[in-house]
């Protein structure tokens, strides 16, 4: 078993020394449209213990090194909500589980030191119907799921792992088998799946070691996610763990996620919506949908990850996003624009301002994805996607390629970039000016690095 609990103190220290300029920085409390944001995305307030407070400890259930205890804290939380709810506290000590099911109502917190650390037997996750990479099917449920639960809370400076280490090492070996299989094909649990849900608040939590996407948030309205860490082993290449999404917000409106460090073997942060030559058809696919109104800041994209920030690679629609007053360390990329070539996909008012940092690829990365793709008898012209009023603006990084694209605009169209007070040092720092249908570079210093 690998796990790795994060200092609170030491990632907090980090991010405080790392934001000193870009709080200093006049960062518009306006969306891309224009539009003014709400005061609810700039406001930073705690996350309270609501109703009676129930400690695991008291209810029978006690740290136990290889015992299992989905039953008891499943019945704990059946409990709470029967009593008209309440937070369920988890205190320190390493707790295993299965799959459990939160009800409206029931909230969680993990006290400093207290882990909730999953089963690796995939026996103890009952097979249902779920939402995962775009579609809604059955699947394996999270560790921890809440579905409607409006008003629902995760908060703590505890940790819940996924235990991911057996899984990974079994889907390297399928791999080495079968090249073509799919993420799906290693049947894995992700650690946290909130879905239907408004006003949901994660905050202070260290997320690691997911054997699958490590957050997914699906349907939900109103949502925060601050003062998280999300970890997920990145090297050697025949042990880091495949697919460990930092956060995943699939069809998601009015988001804020802020303070956070993420480290893993994926995206950062992707924003999906669904996938498939018919996605943007919602009476033929309702489980798909928009995503709206998402606020990212005061995020550090340390080493492992792919990019810091994803458009896709199942991303219907995608609308005034912002992600500002962060650092990338190490990451792969910092904008990945992920274009589906089975897939009409529509990114449109995307601002990236006020991050520094170096990346070991791509500042800006925008390719078609054709992993598995399906035209479903379409064509090409018929679900090509489109990237508009994208703007990158006040950053400071150093990378390998400023630009990194294949070109293909049979299957793309990026129209109406603006690119403004850049340094960027790279390898190749090739601005690619035909490939837009409108752009702008002002004062931007792209050069060779040494």
């Amino acid at each position: 078993m690998n796990t790795r609990i994060l200092s609170k103190s030491v990632v907090f220290a980090a991010i405080c020394c790392s934001f000193i300029v870009a709080r200093g920085q006049d960062s518009s409390s306006k969306w891309p449209d224009g539009t003014m944001m709400d005061d609810w995305f700039l406001a930073d307030e705690a996350v309270e213990l609501d109703g009676k407070l129930y400690e695991i400890t008291n209810y029978g259930i006690y740290p136990n090194e290889g015992e299992v205890r989905t039953h008891e804290i499943q019945n704990l939380i059946d409990r709470v909500a029967s009593e008209g709810g309440g937070t369920i506290v988890v205190t320190p000590g390493t707790f295993i589980t299965g799959a459990i099911f939160f009800r409206p109502g029931v909230n969680l917190h993990l006290m400093p030191g207290a882990m909730l650390l999953g089963s690796d037997d995939l026996a103890d996750y009952p097979v249902i119907e779920t939402r995962i990479e775009g579609q809604t099917c059955l699947y394996f449920p999270a560790i921890v799921n809440a579905d409607r639960c409006d008003g629902f809370t995760i908060s703590g400076a505890g940790t819940i792992d996924g235990n991911g280490f057996k899984a990974w090492k079994a889907f390297w070996l399928r791999r080495k088998w079968n090249r073509a299989c799919t993420n799906k094909d290693e049947q894995r649990p992700r650690v946290l799946y909130v879905s239907n849900s408004k006003s949901v608040r994660i905050d202070g939590v260290n997320f690691q070691n997911s054997m699958f996407w490590t957050t997914h948030f699906y349907k939900c309205d109103l949502l925060k996610i601050t003062n998280c860490r999300f970890y997920a082993l990145h090297k050697p290449d025949d042990k880091k763990g495949p697919s460990t999404d930092g956060i995943d917000l699939d069809a998601c409106c009015d988001v804020v996620v802020r303070n956070i460090w993420i480290s893993n073997n994926d995206d950062g942060i992707a924003i999906k919506g669904g996938k498939g030559a018919f996605a943007n058809d919602f009476q033929r696919h309702p489980g798909n949908g928009n995503n709206e109104h998402i606020l990212i800041e005061n995020y550090i994209a340390s080493r492992g990850t792919h990019s810091a920030l994803t458009l896709g690679s199942e991303c219907v629609n995608a609308d005034n996003i912002v992600f500002r007053n962060s650092r990338v360390e190490g990451c792969a990329n910092l904008l990945n624009l992920k274009m589906r070539t089975d897939t009409p996909q529509q990114y449109t008012n995307v601002l990236v301002e006020n991050v520094n940092g170096w990346t070991s690829a791509s500042f800006l990365l925008c390719y078609p994805w054709t992993q598995f793709a399906d035209l479903e008898g379409r064509t090409k012209v018929d679900v090509k996607s489109h990237a508009r009023n994208v703007t990158m603006r006040n950053c400071d990084v150093t990378c390998q390629t400023f630009f990194r694209t294949n070109g293909d605009l049979n299957v793309m169209e990026l129209k109406d970039f603006t690119f403004e007070n850049l340094k960027v040092k790279a390898n190749d720092p090739s601005r690619h000016i035909n490939l837009f249908h409108g752009v702008n570079f002002e004062n931007c210093e792209l050069s060779k690095k040494k």
